[in-house]
């Protein structure tokens, strides 16, 4: 459901937006005079892939959206694999963010990332997770010692807007929308990891701490599912 609606609305909007803060390094594609003109993929952090898309912007490239891409990946398969791999990837991203902050004052397609990307990123990927505990607090308090109906009716319609959203995301990637059942426990369980996740990283990065690279174990499904070689498939790219 995350990749799902990542993929079709997010990065829609931030194509529109022409602030794209990442070309994801499972199914992305990038010009290799343009990797090369950025001193190619650097070490500077755990979220290649985000630094290089920012490296690029703040080149003067533009970086698209492109929706006939097609790839086969594998994800977590434990709670314990998916908690390391978000960390790292959260810890990288706030690694890329700082490094490219001068963005921020940029001019151009450099500017227009800075100001647009990086300010949604801070904003919805960092302040928004460490208060939204907060707010789960609040909602907790009301259904406890207020309106019980009030803080439900809050509730049900957030939750009758992500599955607004998500089924037309889920229409736009020609999946089948049954996988909707899945929302409620998105919002009460997935979210709240996530979380905390974005706490642990911004605590470690505020205490100087090094994060290694965290290798996910591979469980072959990806292999399974493809069963064979992928007969390639010619569509229009952009």
């Amino acid at each position: 459901m995350e990749y799902v609606f990542g993929f079709n609305l997010d990065r829609r909007m931030f194509e529109v937006l022409e602030c794209m803060p990442t070309v994801p390094g499972a199914i992305g594609a990038f010009r290799r005079d343009a990797v090369i003109g950025v001193g190619g993929v650097s070490e500077d952090t755990l979220a290649e892939d985000t630094d290089l898309t920012m490296a690029l912007w703040r080149a003067g490239w533009r970086v698209l959206y492109e929706e006939s891409a097609v790839a086969w990946t594998e994800v977590p398969t434990t709670l314990r694999q998916l908690w390391r791999q978000r960390y790292r990837w959260c810890y990288g991203t706030l690694q890329a963010m700082w490094k490219h902050r001068g963005a921020l004052l940029g001019m151009g397609p450099a500017g227009r990332f800075g100001r647009r990307g990086l300010t949604y990123l801070a904003l919805f990927q960092v302040a928004l997770p460490l208060l939204a505990p907060v707010i789960d607090v609040y909602a907790l308090y009301g259904v406890l010692f207020r309106d019980p109906w009030e803080s439900a009716a809050v509730w049900f319609a957030f939750l009758g807007v992500q599955i607004v959203c998500s089924g037309y995301a889920l229409r736009l990637d020609g999946e089948p929308v049954r996988a909707l059942w899945s929302m409620p426990f998105q919002i009460v369980v997935y979210r709240q990891l996530m979380y905390l996740v974005v706490i642990q990283s911004l605590v470690a990065l505020l205490l100087g701490s090094r994060l290694r690279w965290q290798r996910m174990q591979r469980s072959g499904t990806a292999a399974e599912q493809i069963g064979g070689p992928v007969p390639y498939r010619s569509v229009p790219m952009r």
